[in-house]
Protein backbone atom coordinates (compact mmCIF):
# COMPACT_ATOMS: atom_id res chain seq x y z
CA UNK A 1 0.00 0.00 0.00
CA UNK A 2 1.55 3.40 -0.71
CA UNK A 3 2.47 5.95 1.74
CA UNK A 4 0.04 8.90 1.20
CA UNK A 5 1.86 12.45 2.10
CA UNK A 6 -0.05 15.81 2.15
CA UNK A 7 1.87 18.86 0.82
CA UNK A 8 0.88 22.22 1.93
CA UNK A 9 3.48 24.41 0.21
CA UNK A 10 2.35 27.67 -1.88
CA UNK A 11 5.57 28.19 -4.07
CA UNK A 12 5.26 26.36 -7.29
CA UNK A 13 8.68 25.40 -8.04
CA UNK A 14 9.36 24.37 -4.55
CA UNK A 15 5.98 22.23 -4.32
CA UNK A 16 6.63 20.98 -7.70
CA UNK A 17 10.19 19.81 -6.99
CA UNK A 18 9.29 18.37 -3.81
CA UNK A 19 6.26 16.35 -5.19
CA UNK A 20 8.31 15.01 -8.08
CA UNK A 21 11.19 13.78 -5.83
CA UNK A 22 9.05 12.24 -2.83
CA UNK A 23 6.88 10.38 -6.31
CA UNK A 24 10.26 9.03 -7.06
CA UNK A 25 10.75 7.34 -3.76
CA UNK A 26 7.57 5.86 -3.58
CA UNK A 27 4.80 7.94 -2.14
CA UNK A 28 2.00 9.21 -3.64
CA UNK A 29 1.83 12.96 -2.64
CA UNK A 30 -1.70 15.61 -2.56
CA UNK A 31 0.60 18.98 -3.01
CA UNK A 32 -1.79 21.61 -1.23
CA UNK A 33 -1.89 25.60 -2.59
CA UNK A 34 -3.33 27.23 -0.60
CA UNK A 35 -4.17 26.19 3.68
CA UNK A 36 -8.16 25.46 2.75
CA UNK A 37 -7.34 23.75 -0.14
CA UNK A 38 -5.18 21.38 2.44
CA UNK A 39 -7.97 21.16 5.20
CA UNK A 40 -10.68 20.15 3.03
CA UNK A 41 -8.00 16.84 1.33
CA UNK A 42 -7.94 15.74 4.96
CA UNK A 43 -11.35 15.16 5.16
CA UNK A 44 -11.11 13.72 1.86
CA UNK A 45 -8.47 10.84 2.17
CA UNK A 46 -6.45 9.95 4.97
CA UNK A 47 -3.20 10.66 5.31
CA UNK A 48 0.45 9.23 6.61
CA UNK A 49 2.18 12.08 7.07
CA UNK A 50 1.64 16.35 6.76
CA UNK A 51 4.20 18.58 5.42
CA UNK A 52 3.39 22.00 6.12
CA UNK A 53 4.79 25.01 5.08
CA UNK A 54 3.43 28.62 7.29
CA UNK A 55 3.30 31.43 5.15
CA UNK A 56 0.37 30.13 2.97
CA UNK A 57 -2.55 31.68 1.53
CA UNK A 58 -6.35 31.39 3.51
CA UNK A 59 -5.18 29.48 6.55
CA UNK A 60 -2.12 29.47 7.61
CA UNK A 61 0.08 26.49 8.51
CA UNK A 62 0.28 27.32 11.83
CA UNK A 63 -3.71 27.99 12.20
CA UNK A 64 -4.29 24.87 10.28
CA UNK A 65 -2.29 22.17 12.37
CA UNK A 66 -3.55 23.44 15.34
CA UNK A 67 -7.30 22.86 14.15
CA UNK A 68 -6.21 19.77 13.03
CA UNK A 69 -4.90 18.78 16.45
CA UNK A 70 -8.13 19.90 17.96
CA UNK A 71 -10.01 17.74 16.03
CA UNK A 72 -7.84 14.75 17.25
CA UNK A 73 -6.02 14.61 14.08
CA UNK A 74 -2.92 13.19 15.25
CA UNK A 75 -0.93 12.50 11.95
CA UNK A 76 2.81 12.88 11.90
CA UNK A 77 3.39 16.51 10.81
CA UNK A 78 6.46 18.39 9.54
CA UNK A 79 7.23 21.55 8.92
CA UNK A 80 9.54 23.08 6.12
CA UNK A 81 9.58 26.68 6.89
CA UNK A 82 11.96 29.60 6.37
CA UNK A 83 10.86 30.94 9.59
CA UNK A 84 14.17 31.08 11.57
CA UNK A 85 12.28 33.13 14.87
CA UNK A 86 12.23 31.10 18.07
CA UNK A 87 9.02 32.20 19.03
CA UNK A 88 7.22 30.84 15.66
CA UNK A 89 8.98 27.72 16.11
CA UNK A 90 7.78 27.21 19.17
CA UNK A 91 4.22 28.36 17.95
CA UNK A 92 4.85 25.33 15.94
CA UNK A 93 5.30 22.44 18.30
CA UNK A 94 2.42 24.35 20.92
CA UNK A 95 0.08 23.86 17.69
CA UNK A 96 1.04 19.72 17.44
CA UNK A 97 4.51 19.85 15.13
CA UNK A 98 6.24 16.63 15.18
CA UNK A 99 9.59 17.92 13.59
CA UNK A 100 10.08 21.17 11.45
CA UNK A 101 12.93 21.79 8.48
CA UNK A 102 14.18 24.99 7.32
CA UNK A 103 14.69 26.07 3.86
CA UNK A 104 16.26 25.65 1.70
CA UNK A 105 16.77 22.12 2.93
CA UNK A 106 17.77 19.06 1.03
CA UNK A 107 15.70 16.57 -0.17
CA UNK A 108 17.85 13.63 1.10
CA UNK A 109 17.61 14.62 4.77
CA UNK A 110 13.47 15.45 4.50
CA UNK A 111 12.84 11.60 3.38
CA UNK A 112 14.96 10.53 6.59
CA UNK A 113 12.75 12.73 8.58
CA UNK A 114 9.67 10.99 6.81
CA UNK A 115 10.89 7.99 7.72
CA UNK A 116 11.39 8.24 10.80
CA UNK A 117 8.25 10.08 12.04
CA UNK A 118 6.37 6.95 10.02
CA UNK A 119 8.37 4.56 12.09
CA UNK A 120 6.92 6.08 15.40
CA UNK A 121 3.88 6.24 14.46
CA UNK A 122 3.14 3.54 13.34
CA UNK A 123 3.04 4.03 9.78
CA UNK A 124 -0.40 5.27 10.87
CA UNK A 125 -2.09 3.07 13.33
CA UNK A 126 -5.56 3.96 14.21
CA UNK A 127 -6.29 4.60 17.80
CA UNK A 128 -10.46 5.52 18.78
CA UNK A 129 -11.01 8.37 21.49
CA UNK A 130 -14.41 7.16 22.98
CA UNK A 131 -17.10 8.61 25.77
CA UNK A 132 -19.48 6.26 26.08
CA UNK A 133 -20.88 3.94 22.70
CA UNK A 134 -19.42 7.10 20.89
CA UNK A 135 -16.34 6.66 19.92
CA UNK A 136 -14.16 9.13 17.28
CA UNK A 137 -11.55 7.69 15.11
CA UNK A 138 -9.55 10.59 13.91
CA UNK A 139 -6.90 8.59 11.64
CA UNK A 140 -10.10 7.78 8.85
CA UNK A 141 -11.91 11.28 9.95
CA UNK A 142 -14.85 8.75 11.17
CA UNK A 143 -17.06 8.36 14.32
CA UNK A 144 -18.91 5.83 15.10
CA UNK A 145 -22.25 5.46 17.67
CA UNK A 146 -22.97 1.53 19.16
CA UNK A 147 -20.46 0.39 16.46
CA UNK A 148 -22.13 1.88 13.69
CA UNK A 149 -21.13 4.57 11.56
CA UNK A 150 -22.32 7.87 11.64
CA UNK A 151 -21.87 10.29 8.54
CA UNK A 152 -21.15 13.72 9.59
CA UNK A 153 -20.40 16.87 7.21
CA UNK A 154 -16.54 18.34 8.18
CA UNK A 155 -17.80 21.00 10.35
CA UNK A 156 -19.99 18.39 12.08
CA UNK A 157 -17.29 16.38 12.69
CA UNK A 158 -15.11 18.73 13.71
CA UNK A 159 -17.28 19.71 16.54
CA UNK A 160 -17.81 16.36 17.65
CA UNK A 161 -14.12 15.75 17.72
CA UNK A 162 -13.98 19.00 20.15
CA UNK A 163 -16.61 17.91 22.19
CA UNK A 164 -14.87 14.14 22.94
CA UNK A 165 -11.77 15.85 23.33
CA UNK A 166 -13.43 18.03 25.93
CA UNK A 167 -14.90 15.25 27.02
CA UNK A 168 -16.60 15.89 30.53
CA UNK A 169 -15.58 19.71 30.34
CA UNK A 170 -17.71 22.52 29.44
CA UNK A 171 -17.13 23.86 25.45
CA UNK A 172 -17.57 27.51 25.12
CA UNK A 173 -18.84 28.90 21.71
CA UNK A 174 -15.93 30.93 21.72
CA UNK A 175 -13.32 27.77 21.42
CA UNK A 176 -16.33 26.44 18.69
CA UNK A 177 -15.95 29.82 16.88
CA UNK A 178 -11.73 29.52 17.17
CA UNK A 179 -11.15 25.71 16.34
CA UNK A 180 -14.09 25.44 13.69
CA UNK A 181 -13.94 28.74 11.52
CA UNK A 182 -11.09 30.60 10.29
CA UNK A 183 -10.89 34.54 11.33
CA UNK A 184 -11.85 35.31 7.87
CA UNK A 185 -14.99 33.02 8.20
CA UNK A 186 -18.21 35.55 9.81
CA UNK A 187 -20.05 33.62 12.33
CA UNK A 188 -23.19 33.90 14.64
CA UNK A 189 -24.06 31.73 17.68
CA UNK A 190 -27.43 30.81 15.57
CA UNK A 191 -25.25 28.67 12.95
CA UNK A 192 -23.49 26.88 16.34
CA UNK A 193 -26.82 25.92 17.34
CA UNK A 194 -27.65 24.90 13.88
CA UNK A 195 -24.44 22.68 14.18
CA UNK A 196 -25.44 21.46 17.47
CA UNK A 197 -28.59 20.49 16.41
CA UNK A 198 -28.01 18.44 13.74
CA UNK A 199 -25.23 16.30 15.81
CA UNK A 200 -28.33 15.97 18.34
CA UNK A 201 -30.34 14.40 15.75
CA UNK A 202 -27.26 12.30 15.00
CA UNK A 203 -25.86 11.22 18.04
CA UNK A 204 -29.14 11.68 20.18
CA UNK A 205 -30.18 14.61 22.23
CA UNK A 206 -29.18 13.64 25.92
CA UNK A 207 -25.50 13.33 24.75
CA UNK A 208 -24.56 17.00 24.45
CA UNK A 209 -25.89 19.11 27.43
CA UNK A 210 -26.46 22.97 26.97
CA UNK A 211 -24.60 24.69 30.00
CA UNK A 212 -26.40 27.68 29.94
CA UNK A 213 -24.83 31.13 28.70
CA UNK A 214 -21.22 28.93 28.30
CA UNK A 215 -21.81 26.34 25.94
CA UNK A 216 -22.17 22.75 25.20
CA UNK A 217 -20.99 19.78 27.27
CA UNK A 218 -20.48 16.08 25.84
CA UNK A 219 -22.04 13.41 28.31
CA UNK A 220 -22.05 9.63 27.93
Amino acid sequence: MLTNLLLLEDDPLLGESIQDFLEEEGFEVRWCRNGQEALNATFERRFDCYLLDINVPLIDGLALLKELRTASDETPAIYLTSHKESTVLHQAYQNGADDYLKKPFDTDELLLRIHALLRRSGGGSIARHCVGELCLEPHHKMVFLEGREILLSPKEYQLIALLIHHKGEVVTKEMIMDAIWSPAESISEGAIRVYINRLKQAIGAQRILNVRGMGYRLVP
